[in-house]
């Protein structure tokens, strides 16, 4: 299958296209620049890259007809991020039988009424990026219902090798995983029971290769994409204090008290988070596409912060 994959550069596709080049396929990189990812692998050299200024080619109308001139029989478009560009896409693509396949993300839900939350749940997503991305799953399973060949996965908080990943304050400053290594005292907000929900990006990648393989069961839903579970912020910072022969040294503080304490912008990133505290059931992604995460939230985030120490990101003396 000739498959292209739009921002397939990116912390996904360095997973993504390895695996669709495993599987067989034929693989072609979308993206506005051509750059190395994040890790080797030899199947790269099979990969056939095109060049778009997906922004710029919107704006003049050329991207979507760009894209059905690649003849693909799927699409898995990584980088949309309004309704605009989602109607745009499908607007080129209608009639033709390609397979959409859409990366949401988790933040469609806001406060939730169960947890876990399984993707049934009624959208009541609140910030600009949540909003903007239940709009366009909205779209997208509207057309599906018109016989439109969609699906839509939603990840969580990505984590993989060579990136800063969501830390045990649901911010992205590393400096929090050194204090834990050295035994130093962190300040948590609140009680620390809020949580964030990881994922592995090549468990991004396997869902995605999940659901173009169960095609007839994938098309026309959305799905979880997520590790089995959801890890509280207090529960993750004794883990990560534990990894190196530490206790670790909390100080639970209120919310405004802390947020004192943080730069506005790490402080508003930890609001994001914790405002939400996602914690989602993978029930559906298991039963219906074969989706099974390698990693658990932490496996997956001491791969990561080995990475980062080995780099020099995270000073551990």
């Amino acid at each position: 299958m000739r498959i292209a994959v739009i921002g397939g550069s990116g912390h996904i596709g360095t997973y993504l296209m390895p695996r669709l080049v495993r599987a067989g396929h034929e693989a072609i990189l979308v993206s506005r620049g051509i750059r190395q990812p994040y890790e080797p692998d030899p199947a790269w050299n099979s990969v056939r890259g095109v060049v778009a200024d997906r922004e710029a080619e919107e704006a003049s109308g050329e991207f979507g007809p760009r894209m059905r001139a690649l003849g693909a029989e799927a699409i898995i478009d990584l980088t949309c991020f309004t309704p605009a560009s989602a109607r745009h896409l499908v607007e080129a693509l209608r009639g033709t039988g390609t397979r959409l396949l859409h990366c949401g993300t988790i933040w469609v839900h806001g406060p939730a009424v169960e947890r876990p939350t399984t993707e049934e749940e009624p959208r009541r997503p609140f910030g600009e990026y949540g909003c903007r991305k239940a709009e366009i799953e909205r779209f997208l399973l509207e057309e599906a219902l018109n016989g439109f060949p969609v699906a839509i996965l939603h990840p969580g908080h990505l984590v993989g090798r060579g990136w800063k990943i969501i830390n045990p304050v649901a911010n992205f400053d590393p400096r929090v995983f050194g204090l834990l290594m050295r035994g130093e005292e962190l300040a948590i907000p609140n009680i620390g029971n809020e949580t964030v929900h990881h994922v592995h990006s090549d468990d991004v990648a396997q869902a995605f290769v999940c659901a173009l393989e169960r095609w007839d069961r994938a098309v026309g839903q959305s799905f979880h994409v997520v590790s089995p579970a959801a890890v509280t912020l207090r529960g993750y910072a004794e883990t990560v204090a534990g990894w190196f022969g530490r206790e670790a040294k909390l100080r639970f503080l209120p919310w405004e008290e802390w947020r004192g304490n943080w730069p506005e912008r790490d402080a508003q990133i930890t609001w994001d988070h914790i405002a939400r505290s996602p914690n989602c059931s993978i029930e559906k992604a298991r039963r219906m596409i074969g989706y099974e995460p390698r990693y658990r939230s932490l496996d997956a985030v001491r791969e990561a912060v080995d990475s980062l120490i080995a780099n020099g990101t995270i000073a551990t003396h």
